[in-house]
């Protein structure tokens, strides 16, 4: 199975709430009441984005977080990267990190990475802001709406 990280999910609500006021100061106190996540993870979240650059520390008194750039201009497979590290399918692709007992003697070593290429291009196409966004309006096909009518 597929699956992100919690704190990738939880980076993915942080960055969108920072989104909804983009040159604010906020705190980690304020993300967490915001997004309903503890405050220590909050801050954990923060810290790995301010390490990559997807938001900036402000220290001081009046300190917090802002975004580095727009939400449209950050992409889901640089959050996925950031806490879970490169995106690999298997071993043997660029990022697994190898370590395959089949070695050499493997029938499909080497034919993983254009699947793990478009899976990375899939992520890399998807911006934090459009998860942010207004969420589509659920599609009701016609004959479902005349029947509730009557």
């Amino acid at each position: 199975m597929l699956k992100l990280s919690r704190l990738t999910d939880y980076a993915v609500v942080v960055l969108a709430r920072m989104g909804e006021a983009p040159d604010a100061r906020q705190s980690a106190p304020e993300l967490a009441a915001r997004t309903g996540l503890a405050e220590p993870t909050v801050a954990k979240v923060l810290k790995i984005l301010a390490q990559c650059g997807l938001v900036v520390g402000l220290r001081g008194a009046r300190g917090g977080y802002v975004l580095a750039r727009p939400l449209g201009a950050i992409r889901l497979s640089e959050v996925i990267t950031a806490f879970d590290g490169p995106i690999a399918l298997t071993a043997c692709v660029e990022g697994g990190g190898g370590g395959c007992e089949a070695g050499g003697g493997c029938p499909v070593r080497g034919r993983w990475e254009p699947v793990n290429a478009a899976i990375r291009d899939a992520l890399s196409a998807v911006t934090i802001a459009e998860l942010a966004g207004p969420r589509p309006v659920a599609f009701i096909p016609e004959a479902e709406i005349r029947l509730a009518a009557e």
